[in-house]
């Protein structure tokens, strides 16, 4: 059976894991942190993700944790919508709709396929070796016929593989996330466009409401209380806004600088090193399609692995069918956050007036632009008839 290495155990790891275990592979998945702690943020599985999922028998169970009600859309500050859709919609065109849910939740799904036994927590490595394979830890060596690069947006593998490659860089916007009790407030899924700020509320199951707001600032500039942040930003916006804010706990919102590449990498592949996800192709979240690209990864890598003799003849056709879709999603998250960066009044009644516009010629148009993102299928099923079982949605 031939062996895998994969270095992180976030979405993208976790699932290269399931897939390329599904697809016939020994695998282990490195993780550095003693333990996977849960996050408190959410996260979007589009249609695109949820068809990834399906190839592992996961996207029923995916559904059920998640939540997505009535309509979703763009708004003004003061609650004006600009542009909308329902998942009416997003199911009669895609098959599925959007389903929204906890970080937490995606991730015990993800590391209860893989299985306990083949995720090493507490390792750190150090090096790998693409040509041989070998990836080095503070544990001792382990030799690989394939090696999965899934160690984040500041890849280690990434720089020492392509020391040429400029990373990512800084968007202009810093994000604050939070979960946040509903407490019988109204909610329905929407993002609000302001002048230079952005804020978007999903509800989640267990009656907690997703919160995510992101505002131009310089990179590494001190934000100390994120509540009083918030509300001095966006506390006289529509509501539900102001009072979610005011319930939030302070000491449970994540706020990080959202960093994105400006420049592709030339592959993603090296010998016998793939990279997936934010260490492939870290994008901005405006169009919530970092994870659900991890997944695609994943399950296109191991279609390809699983009909592939070695490694080094899987991980062309690899890039192949991965880099320039994953580029196209990073620029237009990017143009997208621009979009929602820009402050001059003028020109943020110009935008918003368009966006309207639009949406009345068009009223598909939200879903309608998206068509080559969420429209994405599958290549093929993901696992081979003499793959280890892997429990289904049940």
């Amino acid at each position: 059976m031939p062996k895998a290495v994969v270095i992180g155990g976030g979405v993208g790891g976790l699932s290269a894991g399931v897939a390329l275990r599904r697809a016939g592979w020994d695998v282990t998945v490195l993780e550095r942190a003693a333990h996977l702690a849960p996050v408190g943020s959410g996260l979007a599985m589009a249609p695109n993700a949820l068809k990834a999922l399906d190839a592992l028998d996961l996207g029923g169970r995916v559904r059920r944790l998640g939540r997505f009600e009535g309509q979703a859309g763009i708004r003004r500050p003061d609650g004006r919508p600009l542009v909308h859709t329902t998942d009416d919609d997003a199911q009669a065109r895609y098959g599925d709709s959007m389903v929204v849910m906890s970080r937490a939740a995606l991730m015990d799904v993800l590391a209860g396929a893989l299985g306990e036994a083949r995720l090493r927590l507490d390792v750190t490595v150090s090096g790998v070796d693409a040509a041989r394979g070998v990836v080095s830890t503070g544990a001792g060596d382990l030799e690989a016929d394939l090696v999965v690069a899934a160690d984040g947006i500041h890849s280690a593998t990434r720089k020492a593989l392509f020391p040429g490659h400029p990373g990512p860089e800084y968007s202009g916007v810093t994000a604050w996330r939070a979960l946040i009790p509903r407490s019988g407030l109204p909610i329905q899924s929407t993002e609000t466009w302001g002048r230079g700020l952005v804020l978007g509320i999903h509800l989640l199951a267990g009656d907690l409401v997703y919160v995510y707001a992101t505002d131009v600032s310089p990179a590494g500039a001190v934000h100390e209380d994120g509540r009083e942040e918030l509300l001095r930003r966006f506390g006289d916006w529509h509501e539900p806004i102001p009072a979610l804010l005011r319930a939030a706990d302070p000491t449970r919102i994540i706020r990080n600088d959202i960093f994105s590449f400006a420049t592709p990498l030339p592959a993603l592949h090296s010998g016998r090193v793939a990279f997936v996800g934010d260490a492939a192709h870290p994008m901005t979240p405006n169009l919530g399609q970092g994870a659900c690209q991890a997944i695609e990864d994943a399950v296109v890598l191991a279609h390809l692995a699983a009909g592939s003799p070695a490694a080094e003849d899987a991980l062309p056709a690899y890039t192949a069918a991965r880099l320039d879709r994953t580029w196209q999603v990073v620029r237009r998250s990017m143009t997208i956050c621009r979009l929602t960066k820009v402050r001059n009044a003028p020109a943020v009644r110009l935008r918003d007036l368009a966006m309207s516009t639009a949406a009345r010629l068009r009223p598909d148009l939200m879903l309608r632009s998206m068509d080559d993102v969420l429209g994405w299928r599958p290549p093929a099923p993901a696992g081979r008839k003499d793959a280890p079982s892997i429990p289904a949605d049940g």
